[in-house]
């Protein structure tokens, strides 16, 4: 795990500590999105074409597809973002520093968004295999 390298000290202004936190969230949402591309890439093969005719669906592995390219724009413009970060400091005025704060809620917005309708799809396809396989007893 990363250890985080803005720390918060008592002597930090309000709109420092913001700053920090929203670093720190974002390290997380990027972090979050690396995984989940690695859980689609899992989920994608799993959904083999044998998978896919025993579900009867054949559409769930290429919602995983476009879901994993979704979440590739995302995890790409998070990084863009973060990137973009580093001129905070340049800030002079609490109207470039709600400039930077404002982005944030927008990004925020989109990767709660993007989580909500991952988890929706996950949900599905669980529900969909739940039952359709037996488990191999190890003697």
């Amino acid at each position: 795990m990363t250890t985080f390298k803005h720390n918060i000290y008592d002597h930090d202004h309000d709109i420092d500590v913001t700053h920090k936190i929203n670093a720190m969230e974002l390290e997380n949402w990027i972090n979050h999105l690396k995984y989940i591309k690695k859980e689609l890439n899992n989920l994608i093969g799993i959904c083999n074409k044998e998978l896919n005719e025993k579900l009867e669906d054949d559409s769930i592995g290429g919602r995983f597809t476009k879901k994993r390219n979704e979440n590739d724009v995302l995890l790409n413009a998070l990084l863009k973002y973060n990137n973009s970060r580093s001129n905070i400091i340049e800030c002079e005025d609490t109207q470039c520093d709600m400039v930077y704060i404002t982005e944030h809620e927008s990004y925020r917005k989109s990767y709660q968004y993007h989580l909500d309708k991952y988890r929706r799809l996950k949900d599905d396809f669980f529900d969909k295999v739940q039952g359709r396989f037996t488990l191999l007893k190890i003697s």
